[in-house]
């Protein structure tokens, strides 16, 4: 929500008379500097938008704050040069609404256009949120990566790497709104207010690793016929995409890194289908080479990357990770009820491979129980359980 400056005005009194804390408006206005503050400059204010309201006969301003439970400078803020003795019946005018529910509805087939736009929705009314494109699918569709939080700690959370594992993207997408909402309104998450772990931490998330994918097991193959057509001939002849957890080219993007890639390999298929082909060579898909490159780029602390399903925890590759691994990993447990096991005895995974050449913990979370794709009806149980761990990477 845009509010206009006006003489003797300080990001710290909007802070208060918003009840907001300071840090996120000083976030959401990155460029701007908050010491000269020029009257008539535009502010964002997270956590608000500004919706109509037309005057009826009796109004006051006083009396629309009172009955909004809102202070009464915040309407002389959302509407400048507003006169509070000249209001006329009809007149719209702009009253501040606190976002206190979800924007992210997370209980349904959540396919790439679905989370492009919660994400939109999200960084409009939080700017706080940092949204960057680490690459492009092979298909051309732009992978985002979204960044809250100002800490030294960077810690990582990914979902969909495998397209039948889409429930994945709309879990970690609930938490991601839970986590603005408990900011922005000062409300604490299962006890815990947020607002130290977002001073402390710097988290990245790429809710949807594999968006050609997810769209093609949740709406079936393109258009294209030529595409069509290989899509269906690596399906084994099926235009049932249910079970496909490979990008568009049938490679699998989770057995794409270089951790041993030639073990994994020798035992998968050597042809592009739904599961398990590693590719010609590492990294060769766009998808794998953006998650390769971000996490050059950003040197994180730790990595989870969220699969289904078996409610296990997957924390060590070849005996390379650091003690605090399994520590964390029995944290994790603890808050979710998962079993933590040290390998799964794979290589070339992405956590495989931030273990190997970080020596940093690395975490592939299986989440839910059952077949994949798992059932949206299991939504709820899941994010209950894991909504502990996502809590405990931030802080521990």
């Amino acid at each position: 929500m845009d509010i206009v400056v006006r003489n003797g005005d300080s990001l710290w009194y909007y802070s208060q008379v918003f009840k907001i804390p300071l840090q996120l408006i000083i976030d959401s206005n990155r460029g701007i500097n908050p010491q000269t503050l020029s009257v008539g400059q535009q502010i964002q204010i997270p956590g608000f938008v500004a919706v109509e309201y037309q005057i009826k006969a009796g109004d006051s301003l006083w009396s629309i704050a009172q009955s909004r439970k809102i202070p009464l400078d915040t309407l002389s803020l959302v509407n400048p040069g507003l006169d509070p003795y000249q209001l006329q019946i009809g007149q719209t005018i702009r009253v501040p609404l606190r976002i206190t529910w979800r924007l992210v509805n997370g209980k349904q087939n959540y396919d790439y256009n679905t989370m492009m736009n919660d994400i939109k929705k999200l960084q409009e009314v939080y700017p706080f949120l940092q949204i960057t494109s680490i690459g492009n699918s092979v298909l051309n569709r732009e992978i985002p990566e979204v960044v809250i939080g100002n800490g030294a700690k960077r810690v990582h959370y990914d979902g969909s790497f495998h397209a039948n594992e889409w429930i994945t993207t709309p879990i970690i997408m609930t938490f991601l709104n839970d986590y603005l909402l408990s900011l922005t309104n000062q409300t604490p998450i299962r006890g815990l207010y947020t607002l130290p772990a977002y001073e402390q931490a710097l988290l990245s998330i790429v809710p949807m690793v594999n968006p050609d994918g997810v769209n093609l097991v949740l709406n079936g193959p393109p258009e294209d016929e030529e595409l069509r057509n290989q899509l269906i001939e690596w399906n084994n002849g099926s235009t049932d995409f249910s079970g496909w957890k490979a990008n568009i080219n049938g490679v699998d993007l989770n057995d794409q890194f270089p951790a041993k890639w030639e073990l994994e390999n020798a035992r998968n298929p050597q042809t592009p289908g739904p599961r398990d082909y590693g590719g010609k060579s590492p990294l060769s898909e766009p998808e794998s080479i953006a998650m390769a490159d971000l996490t050059k780029e950003r040197n994180f602390a730790r990595v989870l990357a969220f699969h289904t399903q078996g409610e296990v925890i997957y924390w060590g590759f070849e005996n390379l990770e650091p003690p605090e691994s399994e520590m964390l990993a029995n944290e994790f447990s603890k808050v979710s009820g998962y079993e933590p096991i040290q390998s799964a005895n794979s290589y070339a995974g992405y956590k495989d491979w931030f273990i190997q050449d970080w020596r940093r913990p690395g975490f592939t979370i299986e989440i839910g129980k059952g077949i994949n794709p798992l059932p949206i009806a299991q939504f709820d149980k899941i994010y209950d359980d894991v909504l502990g761990i996502f809590l405990a990477a931030l802080y521990l």
